[in-house]
């Protein structure tokens, strides 16, 4: 069965879809008949990439949903809207990313980590339910090879003592993958996979323009987008789950990210940070 086979029909939704990696993966899978729900914070900016993508694969099955990822709120508001308009979820593709040199949200999280683990943390656990009752679904998290400069330390998340800028952003992407390894655990038998993926080194607005000699060297975001297209997609994929990936292959992440204690203590530890239970 072809990947568009699979997809045909079938609905995905994309977090940041509306420029960079997000927006190449949205594309993909609605070239695939997938209908397409993408995610984004601006409006403006996520209507003409609607409309992009819509008249370039001739696909007129992609929504657009507002939501600030740095939000608690809006990330519970925006799961509500997905459960309450979408009678199923088959693929959900935590991409939105976010590299901030300081700042706390509204909330009082650090911005970087918010975006780049609490976001998706919540939002996927409030979508759970109607992935298990689509399944078999695929949730698909794009992290970082930076997660092998990361540490998850508990007593600074448990304090709210998080660093910010490179110390955030590579924490928040061992979490994401500890989150994910965690996540397939408990999802056996549901018939929903978890997959976690390094995109590659890509050329895009999360780190804003990089010198001229250091972009030609940069993959595009169409080439970062291959992987997560490939976990959202693929037929050779289909039940494969607590894996990373990177360049369509499986790959080992760090040592670090396979502590099944520690996962188990950050998934509680985050859980009462954001006021989830179970």
């Amino acid at each position: 069965m072809s990947a568009v086979s699979m997809l045909d029909g079938k609905s995905c939704l994309i977090t940041g879809a509306n420029s960079g990696i997000g927006k190449e993966t949205a594309q993909a899978l609605a070239q695939m008949k997938a209908n397409v729900v993408m995610v984004c914070r601006n409006k403006d900016k996520g209507e003409a990439a609607r409309r992009e993508i819509e008249k370039k694969t001739g696909n007129a099955s992609i929504d657009l949903l507002l939501c600030d990822l740095s939000s608690l709120a809006e990330v519970r508001t925006l799961a509500a809207e997905v459960r309450n308009r979408y009678g199923k979820l088959n693929v959900l593709v935590n991409n939105a990313g976010l590299f901030s040199l300081s700042g706390r949200t509204k909330d009082g999280f650090e911005r970087t980590f918010a975006v780049d683990y609490l976001a998706p943390f919540i939002l996927t656990n409030l979508l759970l339910e109607l992935l298990k009752s689509s399944a078999p679904s695929r949730i698909v998290n794009v992290s970082s090879v930076a997660l092998f400069g990361g540490h998850v330390d508990l007593d600074a998340i448990e304090k709210g003592s998080l660093p910010s800028g490179w110390g955030a952003y590579s924490n928040s992407k061992l979490a994401l993958a500890m989150f994910t390894y965690e996540l397939a655990r408990r999802l056996q038998g549901t018939g929903v996979t978890a997959n976690c993926l390094h995109p590659g080194a890509v050329a895009t607005n999360i780190w804003k323009i990089p010198p001229a000699v250091v972009r030609p060297f940069l993959k595009s975001a169409k080439e970062g987008a291959e992987t997560s297209v490939y976990l959202a997609s693929a037929p050779e994929v289909e039940g494969v789950t607590g894996k990373y990936f990177e360049k369509k292959s499986e790959k080992k992440s760090s040592e670090e990210s396979y502590d099944e204690k520690k996962a188990l203590a950050l998934w509680d530890a985050t859980s009462k940070m954001v006021g989830l239970t179970g």
